[in-house]
């Protein structure tokens, strides 16, 4: 069996997602079944799309525009409040926004600011895709909408500052999810037997999770950052669970992408059922 191509994320977000592909014996182990890049969100989906990826952990929003995939259960990078770094950014008020200059690594963010400001503020500005260069994208629009890294480091002194899920919150009540792992069905056929994908996902998410000192420690002089700021945003800011919460969120997102006109209808959630591969525990991820 050729090793499954992983297209993942390079925000310090999806950092506990990697662990047991990163560190360790496991690490060695899962080499022998998957191969891994790293990339930007959208073009995480652009692979996926493409049949250059054949797992990826796409921004929610193009699930809706890429046919032939299924979700690994119960995994997501989603908030149930404030995230911090999915940031519009504005020189005035958001109801005086008239431009947005959107985060071109964006796909979810952008569909989400979109639905922000036509359905719950009721503007319809003119939207711009840009690179993330804050100065640059305020040099000649009202706003720029930021997200991962890019955001965690901005300068956001003398602006206004909207928290977009904090802001989706507010107005829905729900958690809002902005990526989760999606399989391409052709790929399956290719799976060992002996591998439970969704166990070996499910398990390198939760010892990432017990390992976030390690990681805030390793990221900090990355981004310029104090490790307390760094765990602070995995451990409090970022959930990373797909429960009944999130898919009501996420769900209405669907809807309200569709309503506004920035999404097409999305197709039902498939996801990824361990009996489809096998009954057994995966030798990996013992």
């Amino acid at each position: 069996m050729c090793a499954l191509r992983i297209s993942a994320i390079s925000f310090l977000n999806t950092a506990p997602l990697m662990w047991d592909f990163e560190h360790g014996e496991s690490a060695e182990r899962l080499k022998e079944h998957f191969d891994i890049s790293y990339t930007v969100p959208s073009r995480c989906a652009e692979e996926l799309k493409a049949g250059l990826a054949d797992i990826g952990i796409i921004p929610a929003a193009t699930y809706t525009t890429i046919p032939g995939l299924v979700v690994i259960p119960d995994i997501s990078i989603a908030s149930k409040h404030a995230v911090r770094s999915i940031l519009l950014i504005s020189k005035v008020p958001v109801e005086k926004i008239r431009s947005v200059a959107t985060d071109d690594s964006s796909r979810t963010s952008a569909a989400l600011v979109e639905i922000f400001l036509k359905k719950f503020v009721g503007i319809d500005p003119g939207f711009r895709r840009q690179k993330p260069n804050l100065e640059e994208m305020l040099q000649w629009h009202d706003a720029g909408l930021i997200i991962g890294d890019p955001a965690l480091q901005a300068k956001t002194g003398g602006y206004y500052v909207y928290d977009l899920a904090e802001q989706w919150r507010n107005w829905t009540g729900r958690p809002f999810v902005f990526a989760f792992w999606a399989v391409r069905k052709a790929a399956l056929a290719e799976i060992s037997s002996e591998l439970n994908i969704a166990q070996i996902f499910q398990q390198s998410r939760d010892h990432g999770l017990q390992h976030i000192p390690e990681i805030a420690a390793q990221w900090a002089p990355k981004l310029a950052l104090s490790r307390e700021l760094i765990a602070e945003y995995l451990e409090e800011n970022i959930d990373y669970t797909l429960d009944c919460e999130n898919l009501d969120g996420l769900r209405l997102f669907y809807r309200y992408g569709e309503e506004v006109g920035v999404l097409p209808p999305a197709p039902e959630l498939h996801f990824l059922e361990k009996a489809a591969l096998s009954n057994q525990h995966s030798a990996i991820s013992r």
